[in-house]
């Protein structure tokens, strides 16, 4: 039985990118995170909502789009379960705080309105979790409920015409876009041998970029002459 220490540093190799277990391995799976910085970076020059918790929320997701470019760095680098566990927590913790922000804020639901809501998406991430890791390499038990979500939220986003209605829709399909080319990047190894998890990267950096926006500008008084 290994310990936890030997857990924790056990290879794990997932991406047709990486070859053997070197720091730059996936040199082109890491350096794609830039697109998560580069968000984060987008995202913190647009102007503020007003309410000192909504400022707070908006900064706290947009330092979250960061993080979980770095964590995603860190794995395609060291390649070890910790390094795993970096990737994968922050992508979680963004997905509740959006989902709690977004429907505090922006729906304006009550609270015990909104934890039923985030109680109902980890019902459903369960769910979806315990559908076949060999469905479309792993990525609907991983990101469906996700997909679900934005999905959902988008749809309400624009039936409410909110500020910039069509943006979750937009992000819902470029986080469609992205989870095809992660699925397919096993099956596109024999083709291309760096395969296509770099552009799951750039397009959720597109993603997370589209959603956190969505909040920010519609999370409290917003001046669009503030844009201009």
């Amino acid at each position: 039985m290994l310990t936890m220490n030997e857990s924790l540093f056990a290879p794990v190799d997932l991406y047709c990118e990486r070859l053997s277990t070197a720091f730059w391995a996936e040199p082109v799976n890491a350096l794609s995170n830039l697109a998560f910085l580069l968000a984060a970076f987008c995202l913190w020059r647009l102007p503020l909502p007003d309410g000192r918790g909504t400022v707070a929320m908006s900064r706290l997701l947009t330092l979250m789009v960061a993080v979980i470019g770095v964590g995603s760095f860190l794995f395609h680098t060291f390649t070890v379960r910790w390094a795993l566990f970096a990737d994968v927590i922050p992508i979680s913790v963004y997905q509740v705080l959006f989902l709690a922000f977004y429907l505090r804020k922006v729906a304006r639901c009550g609270g015990l309105a909104t934890m039923g809501w985030v109680l109902f998406f980890f019902v459903v991430t369960y769910g979806v979790g315990m559908l076949p890791e060999q469905w479309l390499n792993g990525s609907v038990a991983s990101y469906g409920s996700a997909w679900l979500f934005i999905g959902g939220l988008g749809v309400y986003h624009w039936r409410m015409r909110k500020v910039e209605p069509m943006i979750l829709l937009l992000a819902a399909g470029v986080f469609t876009l992205s989870l095809v080319l992660r699925s397919l990047d096993m099956v596109a190894c024999q083709y291309v041998s760096i395969g296509t998890h770099m552009f799951w990267h750039v397009l959720n950096g597109a993603v997370l970029y589209l959603t956190t926006r969505a909040f920010i500008l519609n999370a409290g008084g917003f001046d669009k002459r503030a844009m201009d």
